[in-house]
């Protein structure tokens, strides 16, 4: 068996450990099963999984799917046990038709009152919370040394409803942050505070369409903003139907955009406040295959009364297995800047620019990383051994 959870977190070691009889191969071209596992968020704030079962050589016309959804606060302990407890189920037609039925032994038992014809994740099951799903959030972190201190406070709280039909969501972000530099006996403080306000709404039309709006309110003194309130609505269309999510997505989404902002100082462009107007062009792809797994993203915005304001903006991650012992992965987030209407007018002084006390005027933005990997040697990979996973020790410089 090739276990593929390129797209999600498995603990391979316990999985190893509770499931021996299959061979783990770390080469997929040389494997007779390719279990590829995926999940995604669910709206009760829990996890559904899914695992496909390829069959390779031997049994490459064997092909299954299984799917099961965790609670939203679900142990990694109870996540991957329920994960161990679908791969058994799904292994059972290989190890059968491999001959090796016989040396395993299956159990049934049936949970619960079978009157009531229970069952895990219907749709139909009443919700006293009618589906709404609240979190609340506070985190705080301090660092400092004889010649610097930061210290950063966060909070969030949000309120989210989703079923099949109808996604809601609101949520209200703060943070505040605080550093405080010394060069050459010189003590700067550089304060920084934001707020957020943000809601969505996202209405089902068909397996393909949907059309919805999101609102949004904040303030952040960091690009000079005041106050912004903006207003977006907005249709989507899904190339594959949604129930393939964990699979393949491709999206294409476009709406108008309207805004009001007001400045804490007067913009480059001699504003303290105005009204925007523009609109939004977005397309994601994501493939989750056997060969490997493609996330990819474009969004591209301008404003009206000057269409020399804009932003593109791209998003790729790409982990590919080009044969069974070579592998590449990539990913990058490149854009092009050209709407920064906020930046305040005036001359940067150095500290500002040392301590990014404010955003500074750019024309692009870039992040990126890759590598390659090539394995070879032994294809079997069965062992478990925890000795010195948590080894201690200091770090030394020379």
């Amino acid at each position: 068996m090739f276990l593929d959870c390129s797209n999600t977190s498995c603990d391979e070691t316990y999985i190893r450990t509770e499931i021996n009889i299959v061979d783990y191969i770390i080469d997929r071209i040389s494997a007779d099963v390719h279990v590829l596992i995926t999940s995604q968020e669910i709206g009760s704030g829990g996890e559904q999984f899914q695992l496909i079962f390829y069959g390779l050589n031997h049994y490459r016309k064997e092909t299954d799917t299984l799917r099961f959804e965790t609670l939203p606060l679900a142990t990694d302990a109870e996540e991957r046990e329920a994960l161990v407890h679908y791969l058994k189920a799904g292994l059972i037609p290989f190890i059968a038709k491999a001959g090796y039925l016989n040396e395993i032994t299956l159990q049934t038992k049936l949970q619960g009152n079978p009157d009531k014809n229970e069952k895990s994740g219907n749709a139909n099951t009443k919700d006293k919370w009618n589906y709404w799903v609240f979190r609340t959030r506070i985190n705080g972190n301090f660092n400092s040394d004889q010649n610097y201190r930061s210290r950063d406070i966060g909070s969030r709280l949000s309120a989210d409803r989703v079923t099949d039909k109808l996604k809601v969501s609101f949520s209200l972000n703060a943070n505040d942050n605080r550093n405080t530099f010394i060069i050459n006996d010189k003590k700067i403080l550089v304060r920084n505070h934001s707020i957020n306000f943000s809601h969505l709404l996202a209405k089902s039309i068909n397996q393909h369409w949907t059309y919805g709006y999101e609102l949004n309110g904040s303030q952040a003194t960091f690009i000079n903003i005041k106050n912004s309130f903006s207003f977006s609505p907005a249709i989507e269309y899904n190339v594959f139907p949604y129930s393939n999510v964990n699979t393949k997505l491709l999206t294409i989404r476009y709406g108008p955009d309207i805004r009001r902002n007001q400045y804490y100082d007067t913009s480059i462009y001699g504003k303290t406040s105005e009204i925007l107007t523009g609109h939004n062009l977005s397309v994601n792809l994501s493939l989750n295959q056997k060969w490997g797994t493609i996330s990819t993203g474009m969004t591209y915005r301008n404003f009206f009364h000057n269409w020399q304001f804009y932003n593109l903006s791209f998003n790729t991650y790409v982990d590919v297995r080009l044969t069974g012992n070579l592998s590449f992965n990539l990913y990058a987030f490149p854009s092009i800047v050209r709407d920064q209407v906020f930046l305040p007018k005036g001359d940067i002084s150095s500290d500002d620019i040392l301590s990014r006390r404010r955003q500074l005027q750019t024309n692009y933005n870039f992040f990126m990383g890759f590598g390659v990997t090539y394995r070879f040697g032994s294809v079997l990979n069965n062992f478990v051994n925890p000795r010195f996973n948590n080894s201690g020790g200091g770090m030394w410089f020379f």
